[in-house]
């Protein structure tokens, strides 16, 4: 079966140019016109993809085709073209950055680019920028969006400059913004009125439909991918979910129910006890350290997890998960706040980044392959039972901590790129 729709790489020179901010708006404009449409974004990432969900009103899945896969990535895009009349795809920096890049995801699903181009402080030189992008690589850059002009005839002078490239649309420079803080924007259940806030963004975008609509389409066949093995039938798996716990692909929580997994969600920040019933735990990544000093008075929590992990039943605990797990937790004002104490050591928050990029883990299941991304460091005697490997550089990378039958790590696992590992994690089996 081949399925067609409108494709977009909405990609820019560098981060900070408002992505994000153009690819809601955007995806807002387009459903208000009554266009169906599906976001994806390029590579590991779990707020903004939450803020596109909102603005899209559907699930948005993360493209990458080292950590996804090439196959996952047509699969996804084939299924999203069958429904959709627009499909967005949200790059990551810049749009030649990284290996692999947003250009390279682009040229390599023959989908054409649109830039965001920040032109508060240039005017015709605009349209260099936009020929430089598209000539660079190359790649098809369809149109370009000029975010933060000064009014309608700066936008004007950024289209005649621009030659042959279309001006899809511009944003006028304005307060409405995505608020964001170290790890990236605020997550949407902290924006207050975020559907009013994204109405306002989709109604400020002075988009030109009819270059949108000329827009080529996209062909994709579809593809049918390796089934996967029940291996984790009848398991109950508690899964955290909440603000201090809110990193989450959504494709790890599909691929746990296709290992056969059954899923039950529990707050740690409402001092939800881990469920009884649960056979395993797994606790993502979030913002624990803006809620340490409620995570430390919240005893069933604490008590129930404490108590899961003596029953010898296995916890799955990254990054955030894991720091709320260590003894204790120094926020960003240096306040140390009481955790779980099932991992000795300290976890301390730090103004300067400690580690991003893409990593893997080698196990005798196959590559479980993610990424790491933390401004906190943890100070501990514990030595890593094993390590991830950077992709970059194939250097060591992050430890893995094991006391009984919890392991953690600052490792985010993208499940279904090794679903067997992923499976392994939860039965307490060797990796």
């Amino acid at each position: 079966m081949v399925s067609r729709a409108r494709v977009l790489m909405v990609s820019a020179v560098a981060s900070g140019q408002g992505k994000t901010t153009v690819t809601a708006a955007l995806a807002r404009k387009l459903r208000q016109s009554g266009r169906t449409v599906r976001v994806f974004k390029t590579g590991p990432d779990f707020i903004d993809p939450r803020i596109l969900q909102a603005a899209s009103g559907h699930a948005v899945y993360s493209l990458d085709l080292w950590m996804t896969g090439e196959p996952a990535c047509r699969q996804q895009l084939a299924h999203a073209a069958q429904e959709a009349d627009f499909i967005l795809i949200e790059g990551v920096m810049g749009l030649y950055d990284g290996n692999p890049s947003s250009a390279d995801l682009a040229r390599f699903f023959d989908v054409p680019v649109l830039a965001v181009l920040d032109a508060s402080a240039m005017a015709q030189t605009v349209g260099a920028v936009a020929m430089g992008l598209r000539d660079f690589g190359p790649v098809r850059l369809a149109g370009v969006i000029a975010n933060r002009v000064a009014s309608e005839g700066h936008a004007a002078m950024a289209k005649e400059a621009m030659r042959d490239i279309p001006l899809a649309g511009y944003l006028i420079r304005q307060k409405l913004s995505l608020p964001e803080r170290h790890l990236g924007l605020v997550l949407p259940d902290e924006v207050e009125h975020l559907d009013a806030l994204l109405d306002q963004m989709a109604d400020a975008l002075a988009l030109d439909l009819a270059v949108m609509d000329a827009m080529p389409e996209t062909e994709f066949a579809d593809v049918t991918t390796e089934q996967i093995a029940p291996l984790l039938q009848g398991k109950t798996i508690a899964v955290a979910r909440d603000d201090a716990f809110a990193f989450l692909y959504p494709a790890n929580l599909d691929c746990l129910q296709q290992l056969g997994a059954q899923l039950i969600y529990f707050s740690p920040l409402a001092n939800d006890a881990v469920p009884a019933s649960a056979d395993a735990v797994y606790l993502p990544g979030g913002y624990p350290e803006l809620h340490a000093a409620a995570l430390a008075q919240n005893t069933a929590w604490l008590t129930s997890v404490r108590a899961a992990v003596a029953a010898g039943k296995p916890v799955w605990a990254e990054c955030g998960g894991m720091m709320a797990l260590t003894e204790a937790l120094q926020d960003q004002d240096g306040v140390t706040h009481s955790m779980a104490a099932l991992l000795p050591g300290k976890a301390v928050m730090q103004e300067k980044l400690a580690a991003l990029g893409p990593h893997f883990l080698s196990t005798t299941c196959g590559e479980l392959r993610g990424h790491s991304f933390h401004y906190s460091r943890l100070e501990t005697h514990l030595e890593g039972v094993l390590h991830t490997t950077r992709h970059r550089d194939q250097k060591t990378g992050e430890a893995v901590y094991q006391q009984g039958s919890l392991r953690a790590s600052y490792f985010h696992a993208y499940f279904p790129s090794c679903p067997r590992a992923a499976a392994a994690l939860f039965l307490g089996e060797a990796l």
